[in-house]
């Protein structure tokens, strides 16, 4: 991960550090760049040690006109990412695991792997987000993404390898459609597409938005329609079983893009006229027709902050978009992790979603996605700081930072602050290690939660009593290199999720795990046909 120097730093030190990053090959880089190093990581390290340089010298105002305009990093007070000394401070002295090493509760035992291959064996190959659908996960990649079969839990076989470069590739899939979130700027909107640096600036000649590939054929997905959104695609959100406006008679899928603004000065993200003013507060919904996929497009582009959101603080991202939401159309309400703010919203008219209410959290550096209870009356909220390339589960960083945030919302407009939850463990600061991607358990009468946290593993916690969570079982790697966090070295679980009895992880490098959670609620929890966790639903349709 690219850290910062503190401001103030001599002329001669900032050139010297900026040219010799130009010749580090590879580069450091953040899981979730656009939090602290900028949007673009992957195959080309070269054009990363580029924009790297660029950030440098532009920060310190040095060549700036012979650079184009620079995408631009959070103001420093609120990336809350982490300098060498700062890390070289913390205090990872309880942490005991060695490279090659695991550890667990006795409940949690790992049965199956399956490593990363092809297109995807590169380091700089992040594993990321996954959907489900019958006997197949699909696993996102920065470099494309990947059918698994997973009816053999202790050996799942690889089915497909699209090799479709766009960072992050997060997936989600309906019935003979997969879905994927391109959030870097390309060079045109198929598979063949290169990235395109920061260093330059193509104006508005550039593409970034959603893919949508039918896998019909299993062994051989193809794309079919690709949709422009303005500031990318970086998660997105399926709303299911809705009749069509573009085709009246038919079914439709609603796509809610999340898409957010670190760099205003970028075209369509923001805009360039007046960068200090400049907002990306929007979502844009994509409707899919199921009659004619080839037929989608957006739709609608509701401003969800018209009042421009958090405005920022000293430990918290100002708000200028989403990053996920949640939606649990059961209930008519969605769940929207904003940057700096979390937020409840109405989607009773899935059309015109509205914010009914928000909460803010000094402690929350970056909010990043949410997750219901089953009767969608508690959410937990995660926390992002360092932007997955930190080191922050240890006791110098502490219990309430890089956590769980859970919140009563039995009243949607009043939402309640109940607790934290964070992994007890300390890491290593070598290790990359905050909340991030998980699902609950789907059982009755209680609240259950599976998470990955990056290179602390995966945790299984009780939130059912939201003021009191407590952990049920864990599972974690040693480091997966014993050295300073780089793009080398990130690693860990992006999403841990429950599945048809099982827990699956996708990881950042070790490819598909397969876990076993030995408790009596695994025979209680419901089969379910398929999984898109940005899109819950209740129990009762299973």
């Amino acid at each position: 991960m690219v850290r910062r120097k503190s401001r103030g730093l001599r002329l001669s030190l900032a050139l010297a550090l900026a040219f010799s990053m130009l010749l580090a090959v590879p580069l450091p880089a953040a899981a979730h760049p656009e939090v602290c190093d900028g949007k673009e990581l992957g195959s080309d390290a070269s054009s990363q040690a580029s924009q790297l340089a660029s950030k440098v010298l532009s920060s310190i105002n040095v060549f700036a006109s012979f650079l184009p305009p620079p995408q631009q990093m959070l103001d420093e007070s609120t990336e809350q990412c982490f300098t060498d000394e700062e890390i070289a401070a913390m205090d990872d002295s309880g942490a005991d695991l060695e490279p090659g090493e695991t550890d667990s509760s006795r409940n949690i035992r790992l049965i199956g792997n399956l490593r990363k291959t092809g297109p995807f064996d590169a380091t700089t190959a992040y594993g990321s987000d996954m959907a489900f659908w019958g006997k197949y996960a699909i696993q996102g990649n920065y470099e494309g993404f990947q059918i698994t079969n997973i009816s053999s839990r202790r050996h799942p076989r690889i089915v497909a390898q699209v090799d479709c470069p766009g960072s992050q590739n997060d997936v989600s899939v309906w019935e003979n459609l997969i879905f994927t979130s391109t959030d870097s700027r390309r060079t045109n909107d198929g598979c063949d597409s290169e990235s395109i640096p920061s260093t330059e600036d193509p104006g508005d000649d550039y593409w970034e938005g959603m893919k949508i590939f039918d896998w019909s054929d299993k062994d051989n997905p193809v794309l079919i329609k690709s949709i422009e959104t303005d500031c990318g695609s970086h998660t997105h959100t399926l709303l299911t079983g809705l009749e069509s406006t573009l085709i009246p008679g038919s079914e439709a899928v609603l796509i809610y893009v999340s898409s957010y603004d670190t760099a205003p000065t970028k075209a369509r993200c923001g805009g360039q006229e007046d960068p200090d003013e400049a907002r990306h507060d929007k979502i844009s919904i994509i409707e899919v027709p199921l009659d004619d996929p080839t037929g989608a497009e957006v739709v609608a582009e509701p401003v969800l902050f018209p009042d421009g959101g958090f405005p920022g603080s000293e430990t918290t991202s100002e708000t200028r978009g989403c990053h996920d939401i949640t939606a649990y159309q059961a209930i008519d309400l969605a769940a929207g992790a904003c940057m700096g703010q979390g937020s409840i919203i109405d989607i009773s008219d899935p059309w015109a979603p509205e914010v009914i209410s928000s909460v803010t959290d000094p402690n929350f550096a970056f909010w990043h996605s949410a997750t219901f209870s089953n009767d969608g009356k508690t959410v937990v909220f995660t926390d992002e700081l360092g932007g997955g390339g930190g080191p922050t589960c240890n006791p110098t960083v502490g219990s309430r930072r890089g956590a769980n945030g859970i919140y009563d919302v039995s009243d949607p407009a009043n939402p309640e602050f109940a607790s934290y939850y964070k992994i007890p463990r300390t890491q290593r600061n070598s290790e990359n290690c905050v909340a991030h991607n998980g699902s609950v358990i789907p059982v009755r009468g209680r609240d259950i939660m599976v998470q990955a946290w990056y290179q602390g593993g995966l945790s299984v916690f009780d939130f059912s009593d939201p003021y009191e969570p407590r952990e049920l079982g864990w599972w974690e790697r040693g480091p997966f290199k014993d050295e300073p966090i780089s793009g080398e070295s990130i690693s860990g679980g992006w999403s841990s999720y429950w599945y048809r009895g099982s827990i699956f992880t996708n990881e950042i490098q070790e490819g598909l795990d397969v876990h076993i959670f030995r408790e009596p609620v695994r025979k209680r929890a419901k089969t379910l046909p398929y999984l898109n966790v940005q899109t819950q639903e209740p129990l009762r349709r299973h």
